[in-house]
């Protein structure tokens, strides 16, 4: 019995001897997201996305309107939903700009599918903010925007 509480005692002195003083942790700034890795989408989703960006970069509304769905939404960050194709053809009139669209995974069933994406303003630049595309496979097999929502990286201020 002896021998044992010895033992015991041993390991416990040596436990407290070897233990390093806990440190509290310091506060972390908030660091950038890693850049995401870009998928290949199938070429029927991929004409979206490359139909988007030339619409885009011509400022061509109606163009952009016609890659949605007659009833779909555009919402936008910090603005009010904007719905239909004549709405839609009004809100994107105007100035483009560089555009590059980039796919961070993407599904369809049936008729319906979507992309999850990232933007940026160059070819290999850094994403300025992220987007989801609902779609909706149409009568004609092509696949239309049913909901277009997108955001900024920036914190809100």
């Amino acid at each position: 019995m002896r021998m044992a509480l010895v033992s015991i005692g041993t390991v416990l002195w040596a436990s407290v001897s070897t233990a390093q003083p806990q440190q509290t942790p310091q506060p972390q700034a908030p660091q950038q997201a890693p850049q995401q890795t870009g998928v290949r989408l199938a070429p029927e989703l991929a004409r979206v996305l490359t139909d988007y960006e030339t619409a885009w970069r011509a400022g061509d509304g109606a163009a952009l309107a016609r890659l949605f769905d007659d009833d779909g939404f555009v919402l936008p960050n910090g603005a009010p939903p904007v719905r239909g194709r004549a709405a839609i053809g009004q809100y994107y009139k105007g100035p483009g700009g560089p555009l590059v669209l980039r796919a961070f995974a993407s599904a369809t069933e049936g008729s319906v599918g979507y992309i999850i994406g990232g933007f940026s303003r160059q070819e290999g630049g850094p994403d300025v903010g992220k987007f989801t595309l609902t779609l909706r496979k149409g009568s004609d097999g092509r696949w239309l925007i049913v909901s277009d929502m997108d955001n900024g990286n920036r914190p809100s201020r």
